[in-house]
């Protein structure tokens, strides 16, 4: 007879190590100011080649997703796709870190190249409240740093993290500049009133929803997207931009760019806007993806919950077998 394995559950930390992983990360911030940008991209590159190499787990699942996504390309396609995806990851923490110290409405010119966003800017200006989405791709954080450095009312939706103390320090960072940050937790209470005051309410529309999810065709295959989107723009009879912060080669550098505006009229007469509207925005992100794959985080575990046809399916086949 066999039995499932279980669980190991994770050790909460206490307030004293969450205060010790504090002041270390204070003391890395304030060695890497010392250093150049470029220097720190470097050296986060370097860093994203030794987490491919050595987070075995991590690189068997990115590699499984880039298969599953690309099954026309070759192993030596997959690996350096997945391997750039790893530096991508690491990099993101110095463009954090680095943004609000050098990226002013004086010079932001010499950081960015906004593309397709006119339209977008002058809805924003207008106040009438807007959906923004887009994925772990990039530099995703630097969307809402220049949001809010031109002055528009702009809040991102953000899981805090476990240790309270960088929770703290991270977003104030990221706020630094006139963006807000809301917990995802209490993030349900809060969104109809940011959105009925005209502000624009950024996602990242690219996380697994679990089983309360609707599913969407990402990559050729379904993905569990949350709902949450596409209700609030059809509740609010809202637009929904998605965009992306593309790193230009290996710089701090980006193109900021809208590829999709998805308008309350596009939706009027679907027969199921929700579905609709999940998967026209899921489309928006694959598009962008595919422009450059090295820049997604293929790590995530995208694909995780599974359709209840296709598991019946596998069920229906294990037992076939036994």
């Amino acid at each position: 007879m066999a039995f499932k394995e279980r669980k190991r559950k994770k050790r909460k930390l206490t307030r004293i190590e969450h205060l010790l992983h504090y002041l270390a990360l204070r003391v890395v911030v304030v060695l890497l100011h010392t250093r150049t940008v470029e220097e720190n991209l470097e050296l986060a590159s370097f860093l994203g080649r030794c987490l491919w190499r050595y987070y075995e787990r991590g690189r068997t699942r990115a590699t499984d997703n880039l298969r599953a996504s690309y099954p026309d390309k070759s192993d030596d396609w997959i690996e350096r796709v997945g391997m750039r995806s790893f530096e991508q990851i690491v990099m993101l923490t110095v463009d954090i870190l680095y943004t609000p110290r050098i990226v002013r409405r004086s010079n932001w010119k010499d950081y960015a190249d906004f593309k397709n966003i006119e339209r977008v800017k002058w809805m924003l200006a207008e106040k009438r409240g807007m959906i923004m989405a887009t994925a772990h791709y990039g530099n995703f954080e630097i969307i809402g740093y220049m949001l809010g450095l031109f002055g528009f009312d702009i809040y991102s939706v953000a899981r805090p993290l476990d240790n309270p103390y960088v929770n703290s320090y991270l977003y104030g960072v990221r706020e630094r500049m006139g963006q807000r940050i809301i917990d995802k937790k209490g993030a349900a209470r809060l969104m109809p009133d940011i959105l009925a005051d005209g502000s624009a309410l950024g996602f990242i529309a690219d996380q697994d929803a679990g089983r309360k999810g609707i599913f969407v065709d990402f990559f050729g295959r379904k993905a569990s997207t949350y709902k949450s989107i596409g209700l609030l723009a059809l509740t609010n009879d809202l637009p929904i931009a998605v965009g992306y912060a593309r790193r230009i080669g290996k710089q701090f550098r980006f193109e900021i760019a809208c590829n999709r505006l998805i308008m309350p009229e596009e939706w009027r007469d679907k027969e199921d806007a929700l579905q609709w509207v999940s998967q026209e925005y899921s489309n928006a992100i694959e598009e962008f993806i595919r422009e450059d794959p090295s820049q997604y985080w293929w790590v995530h575990r995208r694909w995780k919950t599974r359709p209840k046809e296709e598991q019946k399916l596998l069920k229906a086949g294990k037992k076939a077998i036994s």
